[in-house]
């Protein structure tokens, strides 16, 4: 492919798989897709007029004001930033129902709307079954657990179904961009195992084994992770657990694909991280961190009978600030309230030493939908993974740039500044940069049926072949002086004229002259 698809106004349609799919996320997810496809128009519960519309989805949305800001979907080319209407969308479930249904059970957004699309929510979304380990779920979900591939005798055959899922739902859907897919599930425990996997090799072997062998359990993340990888499609942890590690880092690079996380970093964090950036910038000193959130949706439920998992959970939210390596006292309470549903209330007071040693205190309320604030995070993520594997971002740049939608930023992120103002100014520095790259055609874009070699700063030995005296690999391009090698690239795309070359399958080498 040549720089002057830029130029073109090819529809994308990228792939959004997600692991919990008939959660309040994925519904609302859904439902929000299909009402902006349709341009759907609804009444309120107080009788207000209301529109299909994706605000929260910086990816979708446009600059706006005299200075701009808010939106990036015309920062860089139009057509460059997939349109989240054109993607496909699928995913995995361990509970049994049409996605309609469970949309209307979940009691999120108005009726009127829901009525509008919970048929053609039940008839055009499959969902797939789910791997299930009771051991990393929490008491109130085994009951309802059956709709699982329970006829999976060990790791490796889940990890080779839920692959072939993957592939069945990109040629199934005709996919034509990258796929990632999302844990939206239930927060599991942490998998002690996990600290052990610190090359690509050691997560497959772990996977290959059996349990015995192993001598614990390997988290349902950690497969649903790797399959992801394997299959060239990125991976966004959105749970609190410990999916991310050194293996699957490594295997991320290695598949020219990313692996981000952790825990969606979606309301009160999100504004959190942005007082506590306040306070400091006001050059006061925060000491104290006393926040309380209830709400009563499935997964504080989850939570609220899984102790091991509501540590993983309060394990992230602990952290947060952790990166700063400052003295703050960061406490959180999280309590589940059945009558609250899926409308999270927050309560946090700030308290800083501020001049002369004196005390600032100040207290902040939040009253808001927890899906309504996590999608578009969803959206977002799949919409970057898409972007930057477009345009060959290397893969610790990347995990910088998307840290701002993980309340600790692990992987390639870990340890950036917490200060969410920060964080969103390495995103618009590292797509301004990528901007500035296009219009002036000095980038070279891949296409995802023909993953070009990955950017990244040390070369990944990878497929490794000899060629007479030298090694090379096959993710790089060596040039060497003296026309010592004549290199044939096989079925190369590009040039258009000029000099460049885009794409290749292989290449032949051969001894040159001397």
């Amino acid at each position: 492919m040549s720089n002057t698809l830029i130029d073109q106004k090819e529809k994308r349609k990228i792939g959004i798989l997600v692991v919990g799919l008939r959660g309040a996320n994925g519904v609302t997810m859904c439902c929000g897709m299909i009402a902006n496809r349709r341009g759907l128009e609804w009444r309120g519960p107080r009788g207000e007029h209301a529109s299909a519309n994706y605000n929260g989805c910086i990816t979708q949305l446009k600059q706006r004001g005299v200075h701009g800001g808010v939106g990036f979907a015309d920062v860089v080319p139009e057509g460059m930033l997939a349109n989240v209407n054109d993607a496909a969308i699928g995913g995995w479930d361990v509970r049994p129902g049409g996605m309609g249904d469970a949309l209307l059970e979940a009691q999120i957004l108005d009726y009127d709307l829901v009525r509008q699309v919970k048929d053609e929510m039940n008839k055009s979304i499959q969902v797939k079954r789910g791997y299930y380990d009771a051991r990393f779920i929490g008491r109130s979900q085994h009951e309802g657990a059956t709709h699982i591939l329970d006829d999976c005798s060990s790791t490796g055959e889940a990890l080779e179904r839920i692959r072939a899922d993957i592939r069945e739902f990109k040629t199934s859907n005709n996919v034509i961009g990258h796929t990632t897919v999302i844990w939206s599930a239930s927060v599991e425990p942490n998998c002690e195992l996990v600290y052990e996997l610190n090359s690509s090799e050691e997560l497959l072997r772990s996977i290959d084994m059996s349990e015995e062998e192993r001598g614990s359990p390997l988290s349902p993340s950690l497969i649903y992770a790797t399959a992801a990888i394997l299959e060239g499609c990125s991976f966004v942890n959105g749970g609190s657990q410990n999916t991310l590690c050194g293996g699957l880092e490594e295997l991320a690079m290695k598949n020219s694909c990313y692996c981000l996380g952790t825990d969606f970093k979606a309301g009160q964090t999100k504004f959190k991280t942005a007082a506590v950036e306040y306070l400091r910038t006001m050059g006061l000193t925060p000491k104290v961190i006393a926040s309380s959130n209830h709400l009563g949706n499935n997964d504080m439920k989850n939570l609220a009978t899984a102790d091991k998992a509501r540590n993983a959970k309060l394990r992230v939210k602990h952290d947060i600030f952790a990166a700063w390596e400052e003295d703050i006292d960061h406490k959180v309470a999280v309590m589940y309230t059945p009558m609250i549903n899926d409308e999270k209330r927050d309560f946090v007071e700030y308290t800083s030493l501020g001049f002369m040693d004196q005390h600032h205190t100040m207290v902040t309320y939040t009253r808001a939908s927890d899906s309504v604030l996590c999608v578009p995070l969803m959206i977002d993520s799949a919409v970057w993974c898409d972007f930057f594997r477009r345009c060959n971002q290397a893969y610790e740049s990347v995990s910088r740039s998307l840290a701002y939608l993980f309340k600790v930023p692990e992987g390639g992120a870990k340890g950036v500044d917490p200060g969410f103002f920060r964080q969103m100014e390495e995103l618009k520095g590292e797509v301004n940069g990528i901007a500035q790259a296009l219009k002036s055609r000095s980038l070279t874009l891949s296409e995802e049926s023909k993953p070009s070699s990955f950017s990244r700063v040390t070369a990944e030995k990878k497929n490794v072949q000899s060629a007479g005296s030298f090694t090379l690999g096959d993710t790089a391009i060596v040039c060497a002086g003296l026309a010592c090698v004549d290199m044939q690239l096989v079925n190369a795309t590009g040039g258009d004229g000029g000099e460049s070359i885009d794409t290749f399958e292989g290449e032949t080498s051969i001894g040159g002259g001397r």
